[in-house]
């Protein structure tokens, strides 16, 4: 489902959240808040845009994304704990005294505010940093192929750029290889401050601290073991 749908990182958590509170298992719903905001049809041709006559970066991108969301549900139906998230309320079905339009727009207003202000805290701290880094210290990890890849990965997250748009800013650091470059794109869509925050409101801070460093390590993984076949 996360293919074919497009959507947004900043609505994944609630939607991930609507899921579990829907009965879809917990594995499975971070596996959507995984891939849809990554490799949508909207991501990928972006992608396609942004890197003109190199479909291996698509593929890379589509292949790495989807291994990360699939190896991370597989973690959690394994090794994850319901007591690391934060209670949900169960979805109940439909009250019939009361209309559909009045349920969504309940269930609209709750996850709207609830997850509105840990998104603004996590942009203005993305903010800051991006106003903040020269493009000497960029400069200065690109000759090494190995801190590169860490280093892009670890500026994804920091700088906190949409899916959507990312593409565009991995071309235009020309100084990187493309594994890094790669790289900066998985990592991005899946972990980030504003999804970090975002996760913590929703699903608690012990989910969120495990979840986005585990996801971490597993993008970068994906990231260097496919971009170094295709790319």
């Amino acid at each position: 489902a996360g293919v074919v749908l497009p959507g947004c990182e900043c609505a994944s958590g609630p939607v991930a959240n609507s899921l579990i509170g829907r009965g879809v298992t917990p594995a499975a719903a971070f596996a959507f808040l995984l891939s849809a905001p990554a490799i949508n049809p909207v991501v990928l041709t972006a992608t396609a845009i942004a890197f003109p006559g190199h479909p291996e970066m698509v593929l890379a991108r589509l292949l790495a994304s989807l291994a990360t969301a699939a190896v991370m549900g597989w973690l959690w139906l394994f090794l994850g704990r319901d007591t690391w998230l934060k209670p949900v309320v169960r979805h109940t079905g439909h009250e019939p005294e009361q209309s559909r339009l009045r349920e969504f727009r309940r269930g609209f207003q709750h996850d709207f505010l609830h997850a509105g202000g840990f998104l603004v805290l996590g942009a203005m701290a993305a903010a800051t940093f991006n106003v903040a880094v020269p493009r000497t210290v960029l400069d200065a990890f690109s000759g090494s192929p190995w801190l590169s890849v860490l280093f892009l990965a670890a500026l994804a997250i920091l700088l906190a750029v949409c899916s959507e748009a990312d593409a565009f800013v991995a071309a235009s650091l020309t100084g990187f290889s493309p594994v890094a470059r790669l790289a900066f794109m998985v990592v991005g869509p899946m972990v980030d401050l504003k999804l970090i925050a975002l996760q913590a409101g929703t699903f608690g801070r012990a989910f969120a601290v495990r979840f986005s460093t585990a996801t971490t390590v597993v993008a970068i993984l994906c990231s260097a073991l496919i971009g170094g076949v295709l790319l």
